[in-house]
């Protein structure tokens, strides 16, 4: 039996760990960058505001950094986004007015487009082919530690140390994904047959290919992110007596198991298998959500969450790659995490109006009507879905 050539090689290995670290500094400081703009003076509309300007920017430069991608050096770009991250934060740091988190909010948020479309990529040009869904399973557990470890760093920093302060953390981190990214050595240099592929072409907005994953990447990202930005508040009007702060950390040791476990199986197995088991994860979390009362409910609920947004995740991520032509890896990259901004944007916007609009215990629920979305996209998509794993 020949023995199976590990896909973890230096430059693998250095590109998950320069991903994590930049995603880590990216969600480090979410969850403080609301509060800091309302003690620079900002009103709560004007906060929030700064809050998702960078999520509705991203959408705009998507598809600016998928065409770029895929006509210059991996490398260079990720350099020029991690520059841009680490501007934007120490923009945060000495910013003497809200007004200015602003400006330094889309310097970041470029910054951040730059790193997502490209580091998907460039690990995808480090790779087979063939063991893209691997890859992928893995850069996506590195982003789902960073932004389950993130956000409970810096609110504890925070509470200890300043808001100021506590944002240094997130520039180191951003310096060492600078520092990391220098020992790779394949840049991931488009070849010359690729960029005159490449440069016959127009100007795309998206990957028409990949547009089913990024409708699905919405569908599921929108519970995703409504719990991210509220289920603390959510516990604290149900007020039901849980440990809140440990839900996303027992979200991300589920998903670390999961990933190990099924790691082989991402290449091999067709993407309607992962979908279903993630659509019904995914309703089951939801329902768990909405009759939690204790922290065994809570678990089961961020457990379910793992198998269901974290599995179908990077189960997207892989099927954008393998949709779309060597040529155009870069904007298939663009067109997946375009889906997932419209989620990350739109999330907390979908989760205020429902807090608004119906009583609290209808929060939950009401989002059970994602469940035959999600289905009746597949339906009409599946063949080409499931045709995405010939492609390797």
């Amino acid at each position: 039996m020949v023995k199976r050539k590990s896909i973890y090689t230096k430059d693998v290995i250095l590109v998950m760990a320069a991903s994590f670290f930049f995603m880590f500094s990216t969600m480090f400081v979410n969850p403080l960058i609301n509060g800091y703009a309302e003690s620079l003076g900002a009103s709560s509309g004007f906060a929030g505001i700064i809050v998702g300007i960078m999520s509705i920017a991203a959408m705009f430069l998507r598809p600016i950094a998928g065409n770029l991608t895929d006509k210059f050096s991996k490398y260079r770009l990720s350099l020029i986004g991690g520059i841009l991250i680490l501007l934007g934060i120490i923009g945060y740091i000495v910013a003497p007015a809200s007004g200015w988190l602003i400006l330094f909010r889309l310097i970041n948020g470029t910054g951040y487009v730059l790193c997502t479309v490209c580091m998907t990529t460039w690990l995808a040009f480090l790779v087979p082919r063939s063991h893209v869904g691997e890859a992928m399973g893995f850069y996506g557990l590195m982003n789902a530690l960073a932004m389950a470890v993130a956000p409970a760093v810096s609110i504890n920093i925070y509470q200890k140390i300043g808001y100021r302060e506590a944002l240094i953390a997130s520039a180191i981190a951003a310096f060492l994904m600078i520092i990391a990214i220098q020992f790779v050595g394949d840049h991931a240099k488009p070849t010359k047959k690729l960029q005159k592929e490449k440069d016959k072409k127009h100007f795309k907005i998206i990957q028409w290919n990949v547009l089913p994953v990024a409708i699905l990447t919405t569908l599921f990202a929108l519970p995703y992110f409504t719990t991210q930005a509220d289920i603390v508040t959510y516990v604290e009007q149900q007020h039901v007596n849980v440990a809140v702060g440990s839900y996303f950390l027992i979200y991300a040791v589920v998903l670390l198991v999961i990933r190990i476990g099924l790691k082989r199986y991402f290449d091999t197995v067709k993407f309607g298998v992962w979908f279903w088991i993630s659509t019904i994860s995914t309703a089951f979390y939801i329902i768990m959500l909405g009759i939690m009362k204790n922290n065994w409910e809570m678990a089961l609920a961020a457990a379910g969450m793992a198998l269901g947004y974290g599995i179908i995740y990077s189960v997207l991520q892989a099927t954008a790659l393998l949709l779309a032509p060597i040529s155009e890896q870069g904007l298939a990259s663009a067109t997946f995490y375009l889906g997932l901004d419209v989620g990350m944007a739109f999330g907390p916007i979908l989760s205020g109006f429902i807090d608004s609009a119906l009583p609290i215990e209808y929060f939950y629920p009401v989002e059970l009507v994602l469940i035959p979305l999600v289905i009746i996209v597949y339906l009409i998509y599946r063949k080409r879905l499931n045709g995405a794993i010939d492609h390797h």
